[in-house]
């Protein structure tokens, strides 16, 4: 390893090709989310900035930069869906990452399958083998250090309802390399997924 380091301020900019944050805390499990407008008309959209934050009860949460339509309608319903993304639908999620009016149903648009969920009034991806239903818990606006607010919104709620490709459990656990979940890297354009190979357990000490 070497001695030297890069020491940049993130308020002064990095002067590398591009911000090594996002490459530092990665790969990251990926948000998409599901919603439903109060005029019904559904959206999906992925967010590279999401993950679980409590088990019982079982809270996830994602965050949006900008007030976009998956942060207005989960304030506005309470409710919103998240959706396991694969390798196999990596391009499809990638296609509902595209800026489109409030009125487009991203489902549609991209030819996903839009089927019910059972405990709130947002569809779920029927192509992906996991989704979570949730409510939710709180909505945070993001301060900067000095108190600034900024354009930045947290969405967490909590799970109420788990729907999950009976296929995926093997020997009454969920297999995660099996389920081959996509995750965010740091580049403009990086992902990766995860193999048997680099598996390594650890219990915790007693």
């Amino acid at each position: 390893m070497s001695a030297k380091n890069h020491f940049y301020r993130p308020s002064e900019g990095h002067d590398l090709a591009h911000n090594p944050f996002n490459s530092i805390v990665a790969p990251r499990p990926i948000g998409w989310i599901s919603t439903r407008g109060l005029d019904g008309v559904a959206n999906l959209a992925p967010y590279s900035f999401f993950n679980a934050f409590n088990y019982v009860p079982p809270i996830v949460g994602f965050c949006s930069i900008g007030y976009k339509d998956s942060v207005r309608n989960s304030e506005e319903t309470g409710e919103f869906c998240w959706n396991l993304v694969t390798r196999a639908n990596a391009e499809s999620m990638n296609a509902t990452s595209a800026s489109v009016d409030p009125e487009i149903d991203e489902f549609e648009l991209v030819g996903l399958t839009a089927t019910a969920c059972t405990d709130i009034n947002v569809p779920r991806v029927a192509e992906s083998p996991v989704a979570f239903e949730c409510r939710v818990t709180q909505i945070i606006q993001l301060n900067a250090a000095n108190q600034t607010a900024l354009d930045t919104h947290m969405v967490f709620g909590e799970v109420v309802a788990v729907h999950i490709d009976q296929s995926l459990i093997v020997d009454g656990m969920f297999d995660t390399v099996l389920a081959d979940p996509l995750l965010r890297g740091g580049g403009p354009a990086d992902y990766f997924t995860i193999s048997a190979e680099g598996k390594l357990q650890m219990h915790r000490p007693t």
